[in-house]
């Protein structure tokens, strides 16, 4: 069956290609007429029942060959009429009998078709073609943006991605072949003219010239003859041009065309009830027929009755149930409408097209994928993210909540997009700041999309921005958002798979709070801790020891040394920043505990000189495209990153035992110190 169909369309084609020089027989013709007109129906009704456009790619190559197929007709119609005088009795039918056997009434009605064909629906279904054309391929590049957005976001799949990004380059070709196509429907009813022309002329001068038939019997034969061959071949040409305007000017949608023009007509009463009383009122025109204004008027007002009665019968639904009597309210659904959502996203009153998935919102959607991206990139799972309205909210604005308290905020002006770069000057909005980098920004018209685009600019939807923002505050707050029941269900997990590990770690050696401890401490410097056995692991040799959380976090990031310096190798290559023995001896010498951690005492000239020398240190090596790590021992470690964290909050602070798998270590700056006396100078050796 598959090579038949491989082979129906190739053979058909040669067939009519044989049909412009090889004379065919009357019966032959009449039943290749009958099957380019049902053929041509069938193509209309497909047209109409499709969804949307693409579910009938094909389309545009149809319509190259049924227009070859019927001018193959018109070609073996003439030969038999000019010879024979006769070409089937389907001709013969609509030249004598459809038209009454007059050619001038025939003439009239061929001449009619060719208008409603040519300069109506062609010319509008090639207009509307070329035009969703190019709006379709300058749309194309917004929307790949969109799709690479949701999928950033993890709203979809990499398969998802690559569906939709062919279905945009599908929709594009499909557009593009219509434009053409329509051209070849123009130019069909261009040579209908053409061919019927020469026909009358031909058939004249065969009749008169080469049979010496009287003028009147010559034209009585001929030219119905040909207006016959004309009407046979307009029928299916005007069929196939309605289903051409059909197809571009239909929109995607979840039903086929009739279902959408019934229920999008009879959705409303009241223009069916002033149609039809409009209808009914023109019975009052002296000597205008009653009984059709009335029944189609009567028609009208049942129908719009009908539809008064459903309506109504569904707006008593909430009637009845604003009249059921309000539950009781217990004391557990007053202790759940007072307890603190670990994460809440509050909206401004205009911003709730957002999430009202009516009207094509889809931040709940995104919000959703967002729990699996994180859960992906840090390995925990973060509590559901409550969103409401906030009326309190200033116009555009939204608000992320951390156990009921802000602590970020942003705006997203409707009708809008977010253009990122600074080559917005000349376009209008409203300048602003990308929330997650700070970068110069300007909120534009959505219609300015494509040319702020063009100019170079990264465009991003509103939906985005809003997820890009709230991915950012949870990565930052990951350690406060992991709770005691987290790490119990990530122990349980965990526990399936490597229940060794698990039963020699908790609770023999370590609660699951000062587990709790260790994970929050890893998150809070931007760790993943996807790697739960190999953390368990060096955590349950470390407790053997000792139970200070900076000693357990230090074991747990040896163990994901490898994972921790993989981000800031560049070429296989780590560009470190160390400090000179002596200044790490004296680090490890002002090294005190206190009830938030270690920290380093030292004097404060002495600590300012090394941040301000890191600092210039970390400057001068991203100049050079490079991204340093600081280095130093296991020991002083923890103490160094609350020393420089709040000044040089981009430089990683890493222990020596978490470089010893790397491949090449390059250094870029040594911090030395020395003391005489009183007196303290700073060196730096780069």
């Amino acid at each position: 069956m598959k090579r038949i169909t491989q082979l129906a369309v190739p053979v058909g084609i040669v067939f009519i290609v044989v049909m412009l020089v090889v004379p065919l027989p009357p019966m032959v013709l009449d039943l290749l007429i009958a099957l380019n007109i049902t053929g041509a129906l069938l193509i209309l009704l497909t047209a109409m029942f499709v969804n949307k456009p693409l579910e009938f790619a094909a389309f545009p190559a149809v319509i190259l060959v049924m227009t070859l197929f019927r001018l193959a007709l018109n070609v073996s119609a003439t030969r038999l009429v000019l010879l024979d005088g006769y070409a089937g009795k389907v001709i013969d039918t609509f030249g004598h009998f459809v038209v009454g056997g007059s050619l001038i009434v025939g003439m009239i009605i061929f001449v009619i078709l060719l208008v409603i064909q040519f300069v109506v629906i062609t010319n509008g279904a090639g207009r509307v073609a070329e035009v969703g054309a190019r709006f379709t391929l300058d749309a194309m590049p917004g929307k790949q943006m969109a799709i690479d957005a949701d999928l950033n976001s993890g709203l979809i799949d990499e398969e998802e991605a690559r569906r939709r990004r062919a279905e945009v380059h599908a929709e594009a070709d499909f557009y593009g072949a219509m434009d053409g196509a329509s051209k070849f429907v123009k130019g069909d009813a261009i040579a209908a003219i053409v061919i019927t022309l020469i026909n009358l002329i031909g058939g004249f001068a065969v009749g008169v010239a080469q049979l010496g038939m009287p003028m009147g019997d010559a034209v009585e034969t001929y030219s119905l003859l040909t207006v016959g061959d004309g009407l046979v071949s307009q029928i299916p040409a005007l069929l196939l041009s309605v289903a051409t305007g059909l197809i571009v000017t239909r929109s995607t949608a979840d039903e086929d065309m009739g279902s959408d023009i019934l229920k999008q007509i009879g959705r409303r009463r009241m223009p069916l009830q002033v149609a039809g009383g409009a209808a009914i009122a023109l019975c009052l025109i002296p000597g205008l027929p009653k009984l059709p204004f009335l029944i189609a008027g009567g028609l009208m007002l049942v129908f719009s009755a009908r539809l008064e009665k459903e309506s109504a019968e569904d707006e008593s639904l909430p009637e009845l149930a604003a009249a059921a009597p309000a539950p009781a309210e217990t004391p557990e659904q007053l202790v759940a409408e007072i307890q603190v959502d670990p994460l809440g996203l509050e909206l401004s009153a205009d911003m709730i097209d957002l999430v009202d998935a009516s009207a094509g919102g889809d931040l709940l959607d995104r919000v959703k994928a967002l729990r699996r991206k994180v859960a992906g990139d840090l390995g925990i799972v973060i509590p559901p993210v409550r969103t409401r309205d906030n009326l309190e909210l200033p116009s555009a604005t939204y608000a992320i909540r951390l156990f009921g308290v802000e602590v970020a905020r942003g705006t997203a002006p409707s009708g809008t997009v977010l253009a990122i770069g600074d080559v917005l000057a000349s376009m209008p909005g409203e300048a602003t700041k990308e929330p997650v980098f700070g970068l110069d920004a300007k909120w534009i018209p959505a219609g300015l999309r494509h040319q702020a685009e063009l100019s170079g600019a990264t465009v991003v939807d509103r939906a985005s921005v809003i997820t890009t923002h709230l991915a950012e505050v949870v990565t930052q707050h990951a350690a406060r958002l992991l709770g005691r029941e987290d790490v119990r269900m990530l122990t349980d997990v965990l526990k399936g798979t490597h229940p060794v590990v698990v039963e020699e770690l908790t609770p023999s050696q370590l609660s699951l709070g000062e587990v709790q401890r260790v994970l929050q401490g890893l998150l809070d410097e931007g760790i993943a801790v996807r790697d739960l056995a190999r953390i368990y692991e060096a955590l349950s040799l470390k407790a053997q020891a000792t139970k200070e959380p900076e000693a357990l976090i230090e074991a747990a990031r040896t163990a994901l040394g490898p994972a921790i310096v993989a981000p800031y190798a560049v070429g296989g290559t780590v560009h470190v920043i160390s400090f000179e023995p002596l200044l790490e001896q004296k680090m490890l010498e002002a090294l005190r505990m206190t009830e938030g951690g270690a920290v380093i005492a030292l004097d404060a000239d002495l600590g300012q000189h090394v941040v301000t020398e890191l600092l210039r240190l970390t400057t001068e090596a991203e100049n050079q495209d490079l991204r340093p790590v600081l280095v130093c021992s296991p020991q002083v470690r923890a103490g160094v990153r609350r020393m420089v964290q709040p000044t040089i909050e981009r430089l990683p602070v890493l222990s020596y035992s978490e470089l010893i798998s790397t491949a090449s270590v390059r250094s870029v700056g040594v911090v030395s110190a020395s003391r005489s006396g009183a007196d303290q100078t700073l060196a730096v050796t780069a």
